[in-house]
């Protein structure tokens, strides 16, 4: 099959289309999925380069959303059958879906909304499990409540749309090129990142309470600068770097702060999928492009500046 192989870390150059890779094949318990489309994520971009500190040695094939239909079927699998469009989110290790085929444990697969497109379900799964995970599962988010989400790229422009469905009110921290799309998901303050940092705008929308919930996608200075926006036991939730700094202001507000790393979990992607069937949650996506300009993807990731996710077709 055709793939893009990481041969070494380091820049996207190494990002290789190969059309000899071994298709592989369906074990118990699990599928073999053709892949109609694949998103690129931040998260690719660091393995690119420190795929050693994921347990990831090279060569390896990485890519962590995917979009596609079950070719295949291990033992033991009576929940999908051949033909299922369904859409998932890879174990972060060195089989990902930058290919033509890729295996999964049935578990973490789901039927994709009939009304998406391919290119449309594969910007959703992992950027929308993280946020879920750490609005509804870790902080508990209940109706009524005022959040607070630094960044609005794929992670936190869903952070507002699933805050705004479980009836949130949202203030939300992002680039300028956002905040249109922001705005439309369900924010109820934009704050340019560049001129603010979300504390101000956050004190006006609670009335002086501050936020009861601080979901933090950066990292380093603004993970210690919210809590300053911090209600009296609110809760914070980052998915980046070391929260210990933050852990004494955190709790002289009798706070509570949750690292995470997101868990592929098929239930919780399923619940996903019935707000993308409802209306309450869309993807943005910025472009298209060809397997074959996976390393383009790459470098318009870290230079920045775009409008939602880049997908990739085999």
């Amino acid at each position: 099959m055709r793939a893009i192989v990481l041969e070494q870390f380091g820049s996207p150059d190494h990002l290789k289309l190969r059309d000899d890779v071994d298709t592989p094949e369906a074990g118990p318990g699990q599928v073999l999925v053709r892949v109609h489309a694949a998103s690129v994520n931040p998260v690719d971009t660091k393995i690119r380069q420190h795929g050693d500190q994921y347990g990831i040695e090279p060569p390896v094939i990485i890519g962590y959303d995917v979009s596609g239909v079950v070719e295949a079927i291990g033992d033991g699998v009576d929940d999908l059958v051949v033909g299922d469009e369904v859409f998932y989110t890879p174990e972060l290790d060195a089989n990902g879906a930058y290919a033509e085929y890729h295996v999964a444990d049935s578990g973490i697969v789901v039927v994709k909304p009939a009304d998406l497109s391919h290119e449309e379900a594969a910007a959703i799964p992992l950027a929308a499990c993280t946020a879920w995970q750490a609005l509804i599962d870790k902080a508990g988010l209940k109706i009524g409540e005022h959040v607070l989400i630094h960044g609005g790229g794929g992670v936190g422009h869903f952070a507002v749309q699933i805050a705004h469905a479980a009836g949130a009110r949202v203030v939300v921290v992002g680039s300028p090129e956002m905040e249109d799309v922001l705005l439309d998901g369900g924010a109820d303050v934009f704050v340019n990142y560049h001129e603010a940092d979300g504390t101000s705008a956050m004190e006006d929308l609670s009335c002086g309470l501050g936020a009861d919930v601080i979901f933090d996608t950066v990292g380093g200075e603004t993970l210690a600068k919210s809590v300053d926006a911090l209600a009296l036991n609110g809760r914070m939730v980052t998915i980046v770097g070391d929260a210990s700094g933050a852990f004494g202001k955190v709790y002289q507000k009798n706070g509570s702060i949750f690292p995470m790393m997101m868990q592929r979990d098929g239930g919780m992607l399923d619940r996903i999928a019935a707000l993308v069937e409802t209306g309450d949650l869309e993807p943005s996506i910025d472009s298209v492009m060809p397997l074959a300009d996976a390393a383009e993807a790459h470098r318009r990731i870290e230079k920045g500046g775009i409008e939602g996710k880049i997908i990739l077709k085999p």
